[in-house]
């Protein structure tokens, strides 16, 4: 999905085409396009911007309101359409929306009218602030609950398509030429999500309501006899409140310290708490670092997490964000002996090895100068950077793997010791990287490396590292890993005296 924003921001030649279209449509897209000075922060912008661009677009190209200008409209069309967004990425920004909502309880009222406001009444305060209000239409929030409705997601479907019906009532009568939906698509979709949610008496209610727009309507009609009967049938369904359940795709059990570490970054202790947890400027027995030791600040002691900041310069990460960019891919995660794509983990990454450029060899120098490791290959893996846009995340995982299928053991050099993750870009809002067990979780520091072991010195596996990659709630999230194995480091990392430790 950031790959498409990218290409967004460069289509302002391209939309001179669009001048072809209705004037109104073309001046949205236009606001929309100098809205993001460069970038699509906000994801709302973000959203609407790929919805014009994907959607609508398509919509007043196809519309009897271009009927005069046809020819040239499909033409233009069809000369840019490659460089927009696709159906993907207009799904996918839709169910980011729905993922902020959840993970950061914001209230759908509150998005549609371009703020970030918590769903309940809590001392804490707004996560974001934008600088500029990018409010959304009765056709944006339609879309985002079709995407859930088409998912058979009622809990979010709901929630949407109510505020697309309340815009869509006030604004009736109004036709845009862009909407791909309509009051009576949102009353339909509405009532349906009602009747699969249990509540059969609001679903007559809406159907009664598009029937009274669209008498005609047969199958409509046949719905409002079926709901009328079945509460006939079952009078207590007219007075029953359904709790409408969030659906848990991925069965998360630590979903809710999860959320709550990314809302509020967790509880970690200050200096004066723990004398222990300190910063230092530190060399660690390199001669690489005498002249520029790196500066350290104790995180955590178990599990074992410090930060380093300034680890890289600001040309540094440019440069590993360029060099990465041409080869993102859609992430995937080890499943067994496979390697998939999963809805837990949103992001684009791609492996750089040190031939790429000096700027990673230079990089590799200053992470075995840090860790003492032995990172030459295969004794660590190449540089991963990834991508996180709207509402990419990583749900709680583990580094090292945890069976011995995995495929971590290809490279037949153990298991995943030790984490180096760099944060090449600063983030206006989410982001952090929350250690679940732990109870802690660490914001987003431009340039600064995190470091933490995943395995104890006995090779066994670190359950106190369990972390994940909380959503980007505003900007763009860049980070590079270096993942350290455990072979190649017996005379670096020792075995301790005691067997369990």
């Amino acid at each position: 999905m950031s790959q498409a924003l990218g290409t967004i921001l460069w289509l302002s030649p391209l939309l001179r085409i669009a001048l072809l279209m209705p004037s109104r449509f073309y001046n949205k897209v236009q606001d929309l396009h100098q809205g993001t000075g460069g970038s699509a922060a906000n994801p709302l912008l973000a959203y609407t911007l790929i919805k014009r661009l994907q959607s609508d677009w398509l919509n007043v190209v196809h519309s009897l309101e271009a009927s005069e200008n046809t020819q040239a409209l499909k033409y233009g069309y069809t000369q840019v359409e490659k460089d927009l967004p696709e159906f993907e990425d207009l799904e996918g920004a839709a169910r980011a929306l729905m993922r902020l909502q959840d993970v950061y309880a914001l209230s759908v009222k509150g998005l549609a009218k371009g703020v970030f406001q918590r769903a309940s009444s809590t001392h804490l305060p707004d996560i974001y602030s934008p600088g500029q209000l990018f409010p959304l239409s009765a056709d944006d929030c339609f879309l985002v609950g079709k995407v859930a409705y088409d998912m058979a997601d009622y809990y979010h479907s709901i929630a949407w398509l109510e505020e697309a019906v309340g815009l869509f009532r006030v604004s009736y009568g109004e036709w845009n030429t862009e909407d791909e939906g309509s009051l009576e698509d949102a009353l339909d979709h509405l009532a349906f999500s009602y009747f699969k949610a249990g509540n059969v008496s609001h679903a007559l209610s809406l159907s009664r309501e598009f029937l009274h727009y669209d008498p005609s309507n047969k199958r409509i009609a046949r719905n409002v006899l079926k709901y009328e009967r079945l509460l006939v049938e079952s009078p207590e369904r007219a007075k029953a409140e359904v709790g409408l359940q969030r659906p848990n795709v991925t069965h998360l059990q630590t979903r809710d310290l999860y959320e709550e570490l990314c809302q509020t970054l967790g509880s970690q202790p200050t200096q004066y708490q723990i004398p222990a947890l300190h910063c230092s400027y530190e060399t660690n027995d390199s001669p690489y670092l005498i002249l520029q030791p790196v500066k350290r600040e104790l995180i955590r002691l178990q599990p074992y997490v410090a930060l380093y900041h300034d680890f890289v310069s600001d040309l540094e990460a440019e440069k590993i964000k360029g060099l990465a960019a041409p080869w993102l891919q859609r992430s995937v995660v080890a499943s067994e002996e496979k390697q998939q794509k999963a809805e837990y983990r949103i992001s684009k990454s791609a492996w750089l090895k040190d031939t790429v450029d000096p700027v990673i060899v230079s990089l590799d120098q200053r992470i075995a100068a840090l860790t003492g490791l032995n990172i030459r290959p295969p004794y660590a893996e190449h540089l991963q950077v990834v991508n996180y846009g709207i509402g990419g995340h990583y749900e709680p995982h583990f580094d090292h793997a945890t069976s011995r299928k995995s495929p971590l053991y290809r490279m037949k050099s153990g298991n995943r010791l030790a984490t180096v993750m760099i944060y090449l870009s600063s983030v206006d809002a989410g982001g952090s990287t929350a250690f679940i067990y732990a109870n802690l979780s660490v914001p987003v520091v431009k340039n600064a490396a995190l470091f933490w072991w995943n395995l104890h010195r006995n090779g066994a596996g670190n359950g106190d590292t369990l972390h994940a990659g909380c959503p980007v709630l505003a900007g763009d999230k860049w980070v590079a890993n270096k993942w350290i194995h455990e072979h190649g480091q017996e005379f670096r990392r020792r075995c301790g005296p005691d067997p369990d430790d």
